[in-house]
């Protein structure tokens, strides 16, 4: 890398100056994180005299140490975590020693907190992975070992801890450190440096420990003022999401964000990425004034010397551009206790923007204990696994090992908004470039106009047997009637031939509806009246076909039945085989249904007639369309 210009030099000077190490110190429950982090603070004199007086008083009230400091204390701050004596949420602490500072965090080491491991993890520059001496390796030591791996974090300690309750065994630290070497040699990319010691007494934390003469290295402190801090963030091209668009008056419009790698000047030329327009910088706003450069890791809002469509969730880039895509592969680290089905829609945040994307497929997960991979169709909670994902939009992203900014992103639930995992993009899709749209002359409304109707989709869902295809045969035939164009896609009707593969569990129930969905956009593309009768038995799903089509195209009609009705109702026996046990994965039995929470129109299908029911859907459709 050539050397920085001059009137770079004094910023990356100050930049670096007593620099700046974030570690993350994770392990099984009960390894002595909390102990070890508060061991830190005590010893570097980031706890004040208050403080102090504290938890001395916690620390005979609460404390696990007979009376004397126990320095978890400071750390655990929640009220649930003293009851149950482990991590809950990432604590975030802030010390500093003569050579540098440090931010430290505290990850959960119980496997239902995972999630926050790996949000402590995501801007790491080191990882310190606490193992009992008295347990060795476990599953959770290599959960977050590979976690730390896919998250970019190569440089590692491998801090053996309670060393006192080994008898300071030299024989039994090399023994956990052959083990650790064999889970890393599965790994890879990892550096590693091993020290014994006890985080309760301090031994080898701070100071030498005269109880482990065999052991020659650093002590743990030693190490965190050495060990090179992260990645050249500032040497690496020039990369900022945009995070807001600023206008407060018709002379000034700028685009904010945080600079994630690379350098930026006045007059320095940038592409808006995904669109590739380009322009020049004009100004570096801040709000202490203008700068002459700015690096990564500082906020500002850079305006353009010239008009260019510029938005939130845009990445204005120089140099090489990054990469645009719509379909990636990706790791996925799997955090909600519902399971990540093959096919489910959700929304990917990756940089400042957020995109509907769909999961498929899934190629593989990792067995946790050999790190081989696995065969599957869904992710449970905890799982890692690698699969596909596209996205409803073309994206500017880079592989997660070249720019966490741009690589990394979460997986929410697209109903509550919730994070329901996380993900590392790897690449781009060679089909991602290679398939375009190709551009028709004659279009949706260009046939909608021949047939003289308002195209739309018209979803009927509910239990089985609550009356959908008989609704929507009697709907059908009242529009062919009137001169209208339809189409009706039953449930079963499609299962002997597009969805004949498909079977009745979660994942392929998800996929049953995503097929539905994306014919009847292409027969509403087509200009036609679409009536789908199908159970779509989850929300998700639903939500998910809804956002194929555009504003006021989208119907969904809950046919409402109470379940003893539908079973009555049953002429099949479906319901009396699985009550037997003898039909797996039975909506309304065994398998779940979630009614819908804001349909245009809910029919009550047990107390009124088929005919009446069709008549209230025509009814509606006549009235004007809403925009939602």
């Amino acid at each position: 890398m050539s050397p920085p210009p001059e009137d770079l030099e004094p910023l990356l000077a100050a930049h670096r100056q007593r620099s700046r190490l974030r570690f993350i110190a994770c392990g099984s429950v009960d390894d002595g994180k909390s102990t070890l982090i508060g061991r830190l603070l005590y010893e570097s004199r980031a706890v004040h005299d208050d403080h102090l007086a504290a938890l001395a008083v916690d620390s005979k009230r609460s404390g696990t140490r007979g009376g004397e400091l126990d320095f978890a204390l400071l750390v655990d701050g929640l009220t649930a975590e003293r009851e149950q004596g482990i991590t809950i949420d990432v604590a975030y602490r802030a010390f500093s020693t003569a050579k540098r500072h440090f931010i430290v965090a505290d990850a959960p080491g119980h496997e239902q907190y995972t999630r926050n491991m790996v949000t402590g993890a995501s801007t790491a520059d080191l990882g310190v992975v606490l193992v009992d001496a008295r347990k060795g390796v476990l599953t959770q030591t290599r959960r977050h070992t590979h976690i730390l791996s896919l998250l970019g974090v190569r440089r590692v300690v491998l801090a053996v801890n309670k060393m006192d309750l080994m008898g300071w065994s030299e024989a039994r630290f090399a023994e956990i450190c052959n083990q650790y070497r064999e889970l890393v040699s599965h790994i890879g990319r990892l550096d590693v440096t091993a020290i014994p010691l006890c985080a309760a007494d301090g031994d080898n934390v701070v100071r030498r420990s005269p109880r482990t003469p065999w052991y020659s290295g650093p002590t743990l402190l030693e190490h965190l003022e050495s060990v090179e801090p992260g990645e050249d963030l500032e040497g690496k091209p020039f990369r900022m999401p945009v995070q807001a668009v600023h206008r407060p008056s018709p002379e000034f419009r700028g685009f904010a964000g945080l600079i994630a790698t690379g350098t930026v000047r006045p007059g320095d030329p940038v592409r808006v990425m995904p669109s590739g327009r380009e322009s020049r910088v004009a100004r570096i706003v801040t709000a202490d004034g203008d700068l002459a450069v700015a690096i990564a890791g500082r906020s500002v809002t850079l305006t353009l010397d010239s008009e260019v469509d510029v938005s939130r969730g845009d990445v204005l880039v120089s140099g090489e551009p990054c990469p645009v895509a719509d379909q990636i592969e990706a790791t996925i680290i799997w955090l909600h206790a519902e399971p990540l089905l093959q096919g489910r829609s959700y929304d990917v945040k990756l940089g400042t923007r957020t995109v509907p994307a769909t999961v498929m497929p899934i190629k593989y997960r990792f067995d946790v204990d050999t790190l081989g991979h696995l065969s599957a169709e869904r992710l449970e909670l905890n799982e890692i696994g690698v699969g596909e994902l596209t996205f409803e939009a073309p994206v500017a992203l880079e592989p997660y090992e070249v720019n966490r900014a741009l690589g990394g992103f979460l997986l929410l639930d697209r109903r509550t908004h919730d994070t329901v995992g996380a993900g590392l993009c790897h690449f781009a899709l060679r089909r991602s470039s290679n398939v375009r749209w190709q551009t028709l002359d004659v279009d949706k409304r260009a046939r909608a106009a021949q047939k003289g109707q308002r195209p739309l989709v018209v979803w009927l869902t509910g239990l089985s047997g609550a009356g959908k295809s008989t609704i929507a045969n009697i709907v059908e035939k009242k529009f062919l009637a009137l001169g209208r164009h339809t189409y009706l896609l039953d449930g079963d009707n499609v299962r002997h031939g597009l969805n004949k593969g498909l079977g009745f569990t979660a994942q392929d129930r998800v996929e049953n509806v995503r097929r539905l969905a994306e014919v009847a956009r292409l027969m509403v593309d087509a200009g036609l009246i679409v009536l789908v009768s199908a159970i779509s038995p989850f929300r998700s799903e639903r939500a998910m076909a809804r956002g194929l089509f555009e504003p006021g195209e989208f119907v969904e009609v809950f046919v409402d039945v109470p379940l003893a009705v539908a079973e009555q109702r049953d002429a099949k026996g479906l319901y009396a085989k699985a009550r037997r046990g003898e039909l797996k994965n039975f909506t309304g039995i065994d398998s779940p249904y979630e009614p819908p929470e804001a349909a245009e129109l809910v029919l009550d299908a047990a107390k009124s007639s088929a005919e009446e029911c069709a008549d209230r859907i025509l009814e509606a459709l006549a009235r004007p369309p809403t925009a939602g």
